[in-house]
């Protein structure tokens, strides 16, 4: 999922991001992703994987809708055995999740690749986007779109971490379950947090398959 909106040579040169402290430029040989980031991404995918098929065997033994998700999908084998596996999952997301927050915003990353997002921008890139005319030259660089997308998956997965507490321990979080408005809904919000995760994975699955390199970015670096 790794892109940039395309602009002419003296618009990028003009753009103050690639010598921001922490961003080198594309091709100087230093890794694109440090290892501390690569490692929470595969653990940040380990966890989620287990959370979605073990959270779709949970869902089928009370379905909030008049649906339900095939067997061969799910995790957990029961629905005893899907909980173990979704609070396993839980501890690893939000433990990871955290320390994946607080690398970000202590090595300034979090302003350097992430902020700021304005909707004029979000709107450009995506004009640009329905009209093919973003580029993936320097991986390095998240356009508007990418910026809004990953720090909506940081504020999903939140969501997701809180309602989940609520429906574990809904007794011990009084204030976090009035919040959600009370058990029920946080099962709607629990559901739907989940769902726009699993989108948001959905998506950038297919943006890897389009630029593969991300890819080995990830794992390798560079």
């Amino acid at each position: 999922m790794t892109s940039c909106r395309s602009a002419p040579t003296a618009t990028l040169a003009a753009d103050p991001l690639p010598n921001r402290p922490g961003t080198p430029p594309a091709g100087d040989g230093r890794a694109i992703h440090p290892r501390w980031l690569r490692i929470a991404h595969w653990l940040n995918t380990l966890a989620v994987i287990v959370m979605v098929t073990s959270g779709w065997r949970i869902y089928n033994a009370s379905p909030l809708f008049g649906f339900s998700f095939a067997e061969g999908l799910t995790l957990g084998g029961w629905l005893a055995g899907a909980l173990q596996w979704h609070f396993a999952a839980m501890w690893l997301l939000g433990a990871n999740g955290l320390a994946y927050l607080l690398l970000t915003a202590g090595s300034g990353r979090l302003w350097q690749r992430f902020l700021p997002v304005s909707p004029r921008a979000v709107l450009d890139d995506l004009r640009d986007a329905l009209h093919g005319r973003l580029s993936h030259a320097d991986p390095r660089r998240y356009n508007s779109l990418q910026r809004l997308a990953y720090l909506f998956v940081m504020l999903d997965s939140a969501v997701l971490v809180a309602s989940g507490l609520v429906l574990w321990k809904s007794v011990q979080f009084p204030l976090l379950r009035e919040l959600l408005g009370g058990y029920e809904t946080a099962r709607y919000v629990h559901f739907f947090a989940m769902t726009a995760l699993a989108g948001f994975v959905v998506v950038h699955l297919v943006m890897v398959a389009l630029v593969p390199r991300t890819l080995r970015a990830m794992t390798l670096g560079r």
